[in-house]
């Protein structure tokens, strides 16, 4: 079992390979969603699932965060004085950093719970008979 911490990896996931990676990048990824997607059962039986709906969510955030940045002036002047809207997108800034680098952890969660569940039918290259394909 390997421990080795990739870059970036976010501190509240165990490191892929150790017995409990699983289970706290399930919790992770779930905090992550809006608290209906814990419905799903779907999500609890397939993480990579949950990682994917987790990347997408949290990127339409980042575009979200970059569109309010961008209108913000034009649609709070005259409601929000200038000090306050410089306020609002010194949020927009922090916000949106935050998104980024969540988007980037996500993104090395779902690598890593793809490389556990990979099998010779999803890994790229490999066949269904059970043959390894020449380049």
């Amino acid at each position: 079992m390997s421990s080795f911490v990739p870059p970036g990896w976010p501190p509240q996931v165990h490191p892929p390979g150790t017995e409990s990676f699983e289970e706290t990048a399930l919790a992770w990824l779930l905090d992550l969603v809006p608290p209906e997607y814990r419905r799903y059962g779907v999500l609890r039986r397939y993480p990579v699932a949950l990682a994917r709906m987790a990347r997408h969510h949290v990127t339409a955030a980042v575009e979200a965060a970059r569109d309010g940045f961008r209108s913000a002036r034009v649609e709070l002047a005259g409601a929000v004085p200038p000090h306050g809207i410089e306020a609002v997108l010194d949020a927009y800034r922090h916000e949106g950093s935050r998104l980024v680098r969540l988007v980037q952890e996500i993104d090395l969660v779902e690598r890593a719970l793809r490389e556990r569940h990979a099998t010779p039918d999803t890994t790229p290259g490999a066949r269904t008979d059970g043959r390894t394909r020449r380049p």
